[in-house]
C-alpha cells in the first residue's frame, strides 16, 4: 500500500508540474505586456524596463519557468543573500560557496497589481469557496440520494420517469446558465418575494458599515452550483438501489417479514451508498471548478471571482496561484480517492 500511494505522489507532482508549464506557457506567450498594465496610461519607457527587469519579465520564457518552479518547489538551491532571507521561509541544508541546499515553504511570488503575497490573497478567500463547495455538495447529497431511492421504488411510474429525465436536464445544463437563470428568476424578476440579490457575497457589509455574514447570499449560488451534482447523484442512487433491490438478501428480508422502511433504509440503501459516496469525492474537486463561474455571476467574492479578475487585469502570479492550488486541489481529492477504491475493492492491486 506504501509503494502504491507513493506512486501516486509522484504522478500528482509530475501532474502539478505541468499543469504549471503549459499555463505558464500560455500566460507569458500572450500578446500582453504585464508591466503596462501594472502603471495604467501612465508610464515611460525606463520606468518600463525597470518594471519588466523588476518582474524578472526580461528573461527567457525557459528561464522564467525554471525560476518560477524552484519559487514553488519545497526544496531548491537559493543563494546565500539578504533578499532571499526576506522572500523565502527555509531550513538550511547543506551549504556550498555562495549557494544554499534548502527546505522551504512554496512561494507564489507577490501580485503584480496589489504587491501583496499570493498565497495571503488565495488564503483570504479559500473559505468562502468552500463554504459555497460544501453547500452545495451536502444540497446534492441530500436532494439527489432522496430522489434516487423514490425513484427506484416506483420505478417506470410517471415520478421516475420524471426523475430521470430533469437529471439528464441538470447534467446537461452548464452551472453558469443555471446561475444565470436562477439570477434572473429569484433575485431579480422575484426578489420582492424571495428577498434575494441577483449579487452578493457572503461577508459584506452592513447598514452601518460592519463586516457581516450574509447567509441568504449563499443560497442561489449553491444551488446553481449544486444542480449538476443533484442530477449525477439521482442517477447513481437509482441504478445502485435498483440493483441491491433484485439481490437475493432483499429477497430474504422481504420473506422473514421485515418492514418495507427497514428493508429499503437499513438494507438496502446502506449498500447503494458505497459508490455514491465514491463518486461524490470525486465531484468535490469538480464543483470548485464550476464555483470559477458561478461566483463570477454572483458576484461572490470568493477563489473564482479572484481568479477571474486576475485574468482579466493579467496578474501573472495570481493566476498561476490559482490555477496551481486548484490543480493541486484536484489531485490530492483524486489520489484520496484511488486509495479509497483500493481499500474498499481488494480486486484492486496495490503492488
Amino acid at each position: 500500500m506504501l509503494k502504491y500511494i507513493l506512486r501516486r505522489l509522484v504522478y500528482g507532482f509530475a501532474v502539478l508540474i505541468l499543469v504549471v508549464l503549459i499555463i505558464s506557457s500560455i500566460i507569458y506567450l500572450a500578446p500582453v505586456d504585464p508591466e503596462r498594465l501594472t502603471f495604467g496610461q501612465r508610464y515611460d519607457t525606463e520606468t518600463l524596463e525597470l518594471k519588466r527587469k523588476e518582474l524578472g519579465l526580461d528573461q527567457p520564457l525557459y528561464i522564467q519557468l525554471a525560476y518560477y518552479l524552484r519559487d514553488i518547489s519545497p526544496v531548491a538551491v537559493l543563494e546565500n543573500s539578504q533578499e532571499n532571507l526576506k522572500k523565502y521561509h527555509f531550513i538550511k541544508l547543506i551549504s556550498f560557496g555562495a549557494s544554499t541546499l534548502v527546505i522551504k515553504a512554496p512561494y507564489f511570488r507577490e501580485s503584480f497589481q496589489s504587491g501583496r503575497d499570493v498565497w495571503q490573497l488565495l488564503r483570504d478567500k479559500i473559505p468562502q469557496t468552500a463554504i459555497l463547495a460544501i453547500s452545495a455538495i451536502f444540497l446534492a447529497l441530500i436532494i439527489g440520494i432522496s430522489l434516487g431511492v423514490i425513484a427506484a421504488i416506483n420505478q417506470n411510474n410517471w415520478f421516475d420517469n420524471s426523475a430521470v429525465v430533469a437529471s439528464v436536464m441538470g447534467i446537461s445544463v452548464p452551472s453558469y446558465v443555471s446561475a444565470m437563470l436562477l439570477a434572473l428568476l429569484f433575485g431579480y424578476y422575484l426578489k420582492d418575494y424571495t428577498g434575494f440579490e441577483v449579487r452578493g457575497s457572503l461577508y459584506d457589509l452592513n447598514d452601518f458599515g460592519d463586516e457581516t455574514i450574509f447567509w441568504k447570499n449563499l443560497i442561489l449560488p449553491a444551488i446553481a452550483l449544486g444542480i449538476r451534482p443533484i442530477a449525477i447523484i439521482t442517477q447513481l442512487t437509482r441504478s445502485a438501489m435498483l440493483d441491491v433491490l433484485s439481490q437475493d438478501y432483499i429477497r430474504t428480508a422481504k420473506s422473514k417479514g421485515l418492514s418495507y422502511y427497514r428493508i429499503i433504509f437499513k438494507h438496502a440503501l446502506r449498500n447503494a451508498l458505497n459508490p455514491v459516496l465514491t463518486a461524490v469525492s470525486g465531484w468535490f474537486a469538480a464543483l470548485l471548478a464550476g464555483a470559477f463561474f458561478v461566483e463570477n455571476v454572483f458576484d461572490y467574492d470568493g477563489l473564482g471571482q479572484l481568479t477571474v479578475n486576475a485574468l482579466l487585469s493579467y496578474d501573472i502570479p495570481l493566476v498561476l496561484g490559482a490555477v496551481l492550488l486548484t490543480a493541486a486541489i484536484f489531485v490530492v481529492i483524486n489520489i484520496l480517492v484511488d486509495i479509497l477504491y483500493a481499500v474498499l475493492d481488494p480486486r484492486i492491486k496495490v503492488a
